[in-house]
């Protein structure tokens, strides 16, 4: 499907970049021409990677509000989850099931639930399961559990900012699209590298995150690389808020300093090109089963 070792010669490199969050390490990404997206190289191994998760556990893993960032992320996080379920209900039928993948704490499946989805989440992260499951008994898993789900089974899979990290993204695609009902939707939500913020932060921009993002998306590259499943691209919306947090983050890898104001203001840019482009921080693409 992707090649990407064999090919890896051929691909250039698109930037370097530095861990901000936990090492400190450089990171190449090379580009792939043939599907338009960018992929962090070198690549860690499954095991190697768990090390660059802070030891803490990553935002989506957590409901504590340590830090200023912690506050945005869950009042961005609470104003997007109507919007997200919203997406959702054209898709569902008569008893409709919905599988959230990365499920972390779990306020978008609940939020599903109270809409009327038949819901289930799986998520890696034991501690965000442990929180998820407080709140509404059996309904986060381990991922170990996808594979002894029943097939053609889901009208909907979601995977709110989950793509860019599966190790084994080819390899899980064909999971997903093997438990969706036919004329089910995918529903995916990751960072453009074609925005503006990208072009204007370039290696200081925060959702590049390497290494704990693999993979790295533009507009073009996710038709193509669902069309390798027999999926195509039904919507594409915009994520406006990101190109605001994405902003500060990006300021305090560069200054030190979130730079509020400054932060607002590039965000502002960002969504302002973006309404005449497309080109959002993030967007969010519905793809439906063609099979």
């Amino acid at each position: 499907m992707f090649h990407v070792e064999r090919c890896m010669k051929t691909h250039n490199k698109h930037i370097t970049l530095k861990d901000y969050s936990v090492s400190g390490k450089t990171f190449e990404l090379l580009t792939d021409p043939s599907l338009g997206l960018l992929y962090t190289h070198p690549k860690p191994s499954d095991e190697e990677l768990k090390a660059f998760y802070p030891q803490e556990g990553y935002i989506s893993h957590s409901n504590q509000l340590k830090s200023l960032f912690d506050f945005l992320y869950h009042v961005v996080r609470y104003f997007s989850l109507r919007r997200k379920v919203r997406l959702t209900t054209p898709f569902k039928s008569k008893g409709g099931a919905l599988l959230d993948i990365g499920a972390g704490t779990g306020y978008f499946i609940r939020a599903a639930k109270r809409s009327g989805w038949s819901v289930k989440g799986i998520e890696p992260n034991a501690v965000a399961r442990g929180i998820a499951n407080a709140k509404d008994a059996n309904t986060v898993f381990s991922e170990k559990t996808v594979g002894g789900l029943k097939a053609a089974s889901y009208d909907v899979i979601t995977l709110w900012h989950v793509l860019e990290h599966l190790p084994n993204m080819e390899q899980d695609l064909k999971m997903f699209k093997r438990l969706l009902k036919p004329n089910g939707r995918i529903i995916v939500a990751v960072p453009n590298f074609n925005s503006f913020d990208a072009l204007y932060f370039k290696g200081f921009w925060a959702a590049y995150d390497v290494p704990r993002h693999l993979w790295h998306f533009s507009k073009d590259s996710i038709p193509k690389v669902f069309s390798k499943i027999h999926m195509t691209l039904e919507s594409t919306h915009p994520m406006r808020m990101d190109a605001y947090y994405v902003s500060m983050l990006s300021n305090k890898h560069k200054t030190g300093s979130i730079c509020f104001l400054s932060s607002l203001k590039t965000g502002f840019r960002s969504n302002l090109h973006a309404s005449k482009t497309g080109e959002y921080s993030s967007l969010i693409y519905v793809l439906k089963n063609t099979d």
